[in-house]
């Protein structure tokens, strides 16, 4: 359904992103960011749904400014790589990889004519919050399992856009603590816990946990069709 094509930033970086075509006319776009593994085959799943209820997908390749061609299952040594990665990009100078998602907000918005939402995953849900509180474009955001996000600098940011945020309980590398106090912090942002781990929406992943991977989908769904329409 979708394919690679070649978008380009304000500053002249040139990245590729998968792009999934809906069958008819876009009712909506959605910007999907990777975990740290790459615009990998799950990735380009997800987009690939999104488009077949109707949106305009795009996957940009967040980790290109930093090596190209990423894509990495779900081992120790993928973790391992993934997170390595995630720093050399964390760390690349202002504005970074968040000048790429704004050319794929920008990309969406031309290609689709509609509102154009996003959603996250892991390290894209945190790219995710950010891109809320500080991209242009956007009419809404999803952030799955935003590894970061619920810390003090993260949490002191403010969404320009309707949020809602998809956490596991089980979550080891999120703690339930620093959930709460996020939703305490942002009142206005619809936060959902599920009885699951992390990267629970994840079907090639261990912790993948079907039933809160539909219910959050649904969620999302309705979400997007009530602010991308």
């Amino acid at each position: 359904m979708g394919q690679f094509v070649d978008l380009h930033s304000r500053d002249g970086f040139t990245f590729p992103a998968w792009v999934a075509q809906p069958d008819t006319a876009p009712r909506g776009a959605v910007v999907v960011l990777q975990e740290i593994f790459g615009v990998n085959s799950h990735i380009r799943a997800v987009a690939d749904r999104f488009a077949a209820r109707g949106y305009l997908a795009v996957a940009p390749s967040t980790f290109y400014r930093v090596r190209p061609g990423v894509e990495m299952g779900y081992s120790g040594e993928d973790m391992q790589a993934g997170m390595a990665l995630k720093s050399a990009v964390e760390a690349l100078p202002a504005p970074g990889v968040m000048a790429d998602i704004q050319a794929a907000i920008d990309y969406a918005a031309a290609q689709s004519g509609r509102k154009v939402g996003i959603v996250g995953f892991c390290w894209g849900g945190l790219l995710t919050w950010r891109a809320a509180c500080t991209l242009s474009g956007l009419s809404a955001a999803v952030p799955y399992y935003g590894g970061g996000m619920t810390t003090p600098d993260e949490a002191a940011r403010h969404p320009q856009v309707p949020v809602m945020a998809h956490f596991g309980q089980r979550d080891h590398f999120i703690s339930i603590d620093s959930v709460q106090a996020f939703a305490r912090a942002h009142p206005e942002v619809e936060v959902h816990i599920y009885d699951a781990d992390h990267g629970f929406n994840c079907d090639q992943r261990g912790s993948y946990d079907e039933p809160s991977a539909r219910v959050a989908r649904d969620r999302t769904l309705a979400f997007f069709d009530k602010h991308l329409a």
